[in-house]
């Protein structure tokens, strides 16, 4: 026990490390959204500042210019690490002011990538600059031992730990007690808030990109004269960093602190177990700490992580749709093979890694540009494929091309794996886990010697029908046909990914990637389809990984190296990791590629990850489609057109109302048919096809839904009205499975029986014949309008077909006929309201649940959409609507409800609520006596929306 307790305590240096890393990763989350991965880097900045300042120099960062200038000698420890600091706090405010404030408005995943791209930039100065050793520091602290009876500890590592334990108390403080630290958790809950209170957000951001800074680099300075100054180390030094700052949820200074000692200590066991236990793997524990914690962690806590309440405005790159597929495929395979042909030697190896790292690049294309999930370990993933085909081939006696088949299937189920914590997760939390995966998987497997050979893992060359596919030896060496066998890989692939962002699976992809709980509520798994883009893409990756290993013969764990996977996302991201195109000239740009070869030739080999890191960080400034993006909108742009003359009318409503063919539909079953005429509507009380019973719903101690009860008539439309916050919203989130309500949701079958819901997902609910729209509308922007509507096929039941007349029939009664192959991102208001029906009614619901479809129309609009769902009405689907255009719901809705903080207050047909003293009351906060008609009471945004959408987070899943 005793020696237990002696290594936990050694990892207290190490411990603090960690801790200070993500004490400065909190603090620039907080203040920018920034989740800062180059963090590791800024220690690594201030310790070999420090080191120089020690040695009577000052370092020079800047290529071009001395490394160093003399100083006149050793400025003594307190002024070499202020100096150091205050270096270091200029540094975060240039990042911050040249790459981060542009990006303030931009997703958080784009800030993320930037931050990659800075940390890329760091390790390549440093490494050229520097080298990958550096001075030696002597100790800052004491380094006498410690003795508790046996137990023996280094004092300098106590001292650390204790004095970033003091650092984030009072940086704890200050922000907690001071105007500062108020102005901070101000702008950090709304910018838009704070700018109307007359804070500053930029200003606020740039202090706290100082001190996060500042702290970084002290905890690299501290910890210099323990841990030798090497690059990659310290980079690195970031991932059990990530681990600590996201227990402490990117908002809590001192429970990351917390989780960063623990680690530390944790790793520091995990080096003393493997002599206790033989059994235990002699290397890779401690790269094991930081993902067991994560995953724990998250995947029983499962929470976001603190949302900023920043101001959005930009979005990530589209994904286009590929046209044309069989003769793109055709030109790339003659100039592939023209490419392989006319090179030899260097030049057609670099080739050959352009074509594999092409296949992996398109890996990332899936999961990542289609699905939207930040995969940092696609090259692990890879590598997982490659250690594993020459064992499969040899061991288990599989011959090619079963082999590579059945290790890419292997790496697929890995891929799955790796994908499992997105299932309770999302947004960046998803790229620290790959991340961490990656770390995990090359210590652990790929540079452990109890797994794989010292001398790595011999490949036998591929062959079959007697023919040699491999690389050649010797002056062979690389063979054209090794290079014809890849290119008609990487063809086979680049086809089936355009073919998957043209499927309907694609288009599932893309909705989740958009907005998770729009795809749910239009009846996509988000589950199933995240596990498919994981699956799909670890698949291919794995294909890459084993033609890498044929190119290499014997592989071993430097191709695969964690910072290699992070460079390839970001040549990848850099070339368009949206398109099929942008993993094409991923390839190019990859490590070993035709760029990277001809940078080397022409003696520039050093300069690569900075330019890949500085072009990163244009990119994403500037063309979040990467390279390719240009290319690609140009063609878009050709492709769509202008649009048709008659979008205007089908949106004005001008004559449109009395022309359009009305609607005939048999709910819940896979068929839409439009006829001339709309029959004569009627509904019955006793034909119930949705029923609340007692729904109450609890945010807290705030009930913001109470015991609500009512029905919905076959074929009615039925209004839920109500004051702002009267929990019209979270009613229907209930209804559709986005909110945990006491009560039970009842949902008419197609035989009419009324079976209970609540239990079930959202796309179940969905499935079962459902259908909902958003008051925020929730389109998916870079889809076209039919790609959105098709998405709404997935609400369909199992079993079900649709086929383009039927969807074409919807389009011409709503209207978008003219706009079908337009983005919804350039449609106006009116027709993205129609967009929004149009996708939930693919799924042919018998309920429909449409929240303010009338929100931004005028009042000519406003009845031209009434016509249209008056005209869905008499089909036999019932409309459950809220509404705030009170001209609309009295005009149009056999039934309405009114909620008033989560009660039912009122209930009955228009002429009975216009006349309702409550209602009345209620809206206008007067006695009926001489008030106005609540047509004319029109309130603005429901306020209960907001505080469902915090709640909504996991449901979707």
């Amino acid at each position: 026990m005793t020696d237990h307790v002696q290594f936990l305590l050694l990892g207290l240096g190490s411990g603090g490390v960690f801790a200070a890393l993500a004490l400065a990763l909190v603090v620039i989350y907080r203040s920018s959204g920034v989740m800062n991965f180059a963090t590791g880097s800024l220690a690594l900045f201030g310790a070999y500042t420090y080191a120089y300042l020690r040695q009577g120099e000052l370092l020079v960062m800047i290529p071009g210019l001395p490394e160093s200038i003399e100083i006149g000698g050793d400025p003594g420890f307190a002024v070499a690490a202020v100096i150091s600091m205050i270096a270091c706090a200029a540094v975060g405010l240039l990042l911050y002011l040249a790459v981060f404030r542009p990006l303030r408005k931009a997703p958080p995943v784009a800030r993320t990538v930037a931050s990659i791209g800075v940390m890329i930039i760091f390790a390549a100065l440093t490494t050229a600059r520097l080298g990958t050793k550096g001075p030696a520091v002597d100790a800052i602290f004491p380094i006498d031992i410690l003795e508790f009876g046996d137990i023996r500890v280094p004092l300098d590592r106590v001292l650390f730990a204790a004095t970033i334990v003091v650092i984030a108390l009072a940086l704890a403080a200050a922000y907690r007690f001071t105007r500062f630290g108020l102005a901070t958790r101000a702008a950090s809950e709304s910018e838009a808030g704070a700018y109307v209170s007359g804070l500053s957000p930029d200003r606020i951001a740039a202090a706290n990109w100082m001190i996060g800074a500042a702290v970084a680099g002290l905890a690299g300075i501290l910890i210099s004269p323990i841990v030798p100054l090497t690059p990659n180390a310290y980079t690195l030094f970031i991932v059990p960093a990530l681990a600590a700052a996201i227990i402490g949820r990117f908002s809590s200074i001192l429970a990351a602190v917390a989780a960063g000692l623990v680690i530390g200590m944790l790793q520091s066991e995990a080096t003393y177990l493997p002599r206790v236990y033989d059994w235990l793997p002699s290397t890779g524990l401690v790269e094991l700490v930081p993902l067991i914690v994560v995953l724990v962690v998250l995947v029983l806590w499962a929470k976001p992580l603190h949302s900023r309440g920043a101001v959005i405005v930009s979005g990530l790159g589209s994904a286009p749709y590929p046209r044309h597929v069989a003769a793109w495929a055709a030109v790339a395979a003659v100039v592939g093979a023209v490419a392989v042909m006319v090179t030899g030697g260097d030049w057609r190896l670099a080739v050959i890694a352009t074509i594999i790292m092409t296949v992996i690049g398109l890996s990332q294309v899936v999961v990542t540009g289609y699905a939207g999930q930040v995969s940092l370990a696609q090259l692990a993933i890879a590598g997982a494929a490659a250690f594993l085909v020459g064992p499969i081939t040899d061991s288990w006696g599989v011959p090619f091309p079963f082999a590579p088949l059945l290790a890419a299937l292997i790496a697929a189920a890995i891929g799955v794996v790796i994908g499992l914590p997105a299932l309770r997760i999302r947004g960046l939390t998803v790229a620290v886990v790959t991340l961490t995966m990656a770390y995990t998987l090359e210590a652990f497997w790929f540079r452990n010697t109890d797994f794989v050979d010292a001398s790595g893992v011999d490949v036998p060359d591929p062959s079959i029908f007697g023919i040699d596919l491999g690389v050649g030896t010797g002056g062979d060496y690389p063979r054209a046909g090794f290079g014809l066998f890849a290119l008609a890989v990487a063809i086979a692939v680049g086809v089936g990914v355009a073919m998957l962002r043209r499927s309907r699976l694609g288009s599932r992809m893309l909705a989740v990637r958009a907005n998770e709980r729009s795809a749910a509520a239009s009846g996509v798994n988000v589950v199933a389809t995240k596990l498919a883009a994981f699956g799909i893409a670890a698949f291919i990756a794995g294909l890459g990984g084993t033609l890498l290993a044929y190119q290499q013969t014997n592989v071993s764990f430097q191709p695969f190296a964690v910072l290699y996977s992070v460079l390839l996302f970001a040549t990848v991201y850099l070339a368009g990791v949206t398109s099929v195109t942008g993993g094409v000239i991923g390839g190019v740009l990859a490590t070993g590629g035709v760029f990277y070869y001809g940078l080397d030739a022409a003696g520039g080999g050093d300069l690569y990850q900075l330019l890949v890191g500085l072009a990163l960080i244009v990119v994403v400034l500037f063309r979040p489609e990467g390279i390719a993006g240009g290319v690609l909108a140009a063609g878009r742009t050709i492709r769509r057109g202008p649009p048709a003359p008659a979008d205007t009318a089908s949106v004005t409503g001008h004559g449109a109302a009395e022309t359009a063919p009305a609607l005939t539909h048999t709910a819940g079953t896979d068929r839409v048919r439009i006829s001339n005429s709309a029959p004569v509507h009627e509904i019955s009380d006793t034909d119930v096809v949705l029923k609340l019973s007692g729904v109450t719903v609890r945010y807290g101690g705030v009930v913001a839904v109470d015991d609500v009860g009512f029905s919905v008539p076959r074929g009615a439309i039925v209004g839920l009205i109500g004051p702002n916050g009267a929990g019209k919203t979270t009613l229907m989130d209930a209804i559709s499975g986005f909110a945990r309500c006491e009560g039970e949701v009842g949902l008419a079958s197609a035989s009419g029986e009324i079976g209970i819901i609540s239990s079930e997902s959202t796309y179940r609910r969905i499935r079962s014949g459902l259908g909902r729209t958003f008051q925020a509308i929730e389109l998916y922007e870079d889809l076209s309008v039919a790609e959105n509507v098709s998405v709404g096929l997935s609400g369909r039941p199992a079993g079900a077909r649709a086929d383009a007349a039927e969807l074409d029939e919807i389009f011409a009664t709503l209207g978008l006929s003219g706009v079908q192959h337009v983005a919804a991102g350039q449609l106006s208001q009116g027709q993205r309201q129609l967009v929004s029906i149009a996708r939930a009614l693919a799924g042919t619901p018998s309920v429909l649940l449409l929240d303010e479809p009338a929100g931004g129309l005028d009042t000519g609009e406003s009845a031209w959409l009434g016509e249209r769902l008056k005209a869905l009405r008499n089909t036999g689907v019932s409309i459950l609507l809220v509404e705030h255009d009170m001209g609309l719901v009295l005009s149009i809705c056999d039934r309405i409800h009114v909620l008033d903080f989560g009660k039912l207050l009122a209930s009955g047909t228009p002429e009975q609520i216009r006349t309702d003293p409550a209602v009345l009351t209620a809206y206008l906060g007067t006695s009926a006596s001489g008030a106005a008609d609540p047509a004319t009471a029109v309130a603005g945004p429901s306020a209960d929306t907001t505080r469902a959408a915090d709640a909504t987070s996991e449901a979707v899943s």
